[in-house]
């Protein structure tokens, strides 16, 4: 790979743990960050559904980390799969568990950076699964798949923002 060629790849995997890093505790542009959204919710809360068909919080949090910890074994081992845990695993109950839920999402987003920054530039346009899977998101490349984990936390972080709205 020619140096400047070397120099872009580099500089989009900076660009792509910036993106994470704001959309978990930075300043990102479109609001809050995850971590901030989260802070000051109770297990009470996070268990509550305000919306009766809507996901509430804790549901949330356990489907990001799942999500999260997905693209960090997808980094490492090169091949898509549904999450360990499942797609949207079952919370728990009283503050114990949630605290440990929170714990869970912050290693998985810490294990996430780690990841980026030991992945190699050069194979961020490389294809992660053989063919286009949507629900699965495989068959894009692991840029594309990065930039879609930090839109995926923006996403849920708007969620939970309104869910809080309901706590009063």
């Amino acid at each position: 790979m020619e140096p400047v060629a070397a120099a872009a790849v580099v500089a989009e995997r900076d660009r792509l743990l910036d993106e994470l890093h704001r959309a978990w505790d930075g300043d990102p542009w479109h609001g809050d960050p995850v971590r901030r959204v989260l802070e000051g919710i109770t297990a009470d809360q996070a268990a509550a559904r305000p919306l009766p068909h809507a996901h509430g919080v804790w549901e949330l949090v356990l489907h990001m980390t799942a999500w999260t910890r997905e693209v960090t074994r997808r980094l490492r081992d090169r091949v898509a799969r549904e999450p360990g845990d499942g797609d949207w695993p079952a919370p728990g109950t009283g503050e114990g568990e949630w605290n440990a839920a929170l714990d869970g999402l912050a290693r998985a987003h810490a294990e996430l950076l780690a990841a980026v920054a030991a992945f190699p530039p050069a194979e961020l346009d490389h294809v992660v699964g053989d063919e286009r899977d949507r629900p699965l998101g495989a068959g894009v490349s692991y840029a594309v798949m990065l930039h879609g984990i930090a839109q995926h936390h923006a996403y849920h972080a708007g969620q939970i923002a309104l869910l809080r709205k309901s706590f009063g």
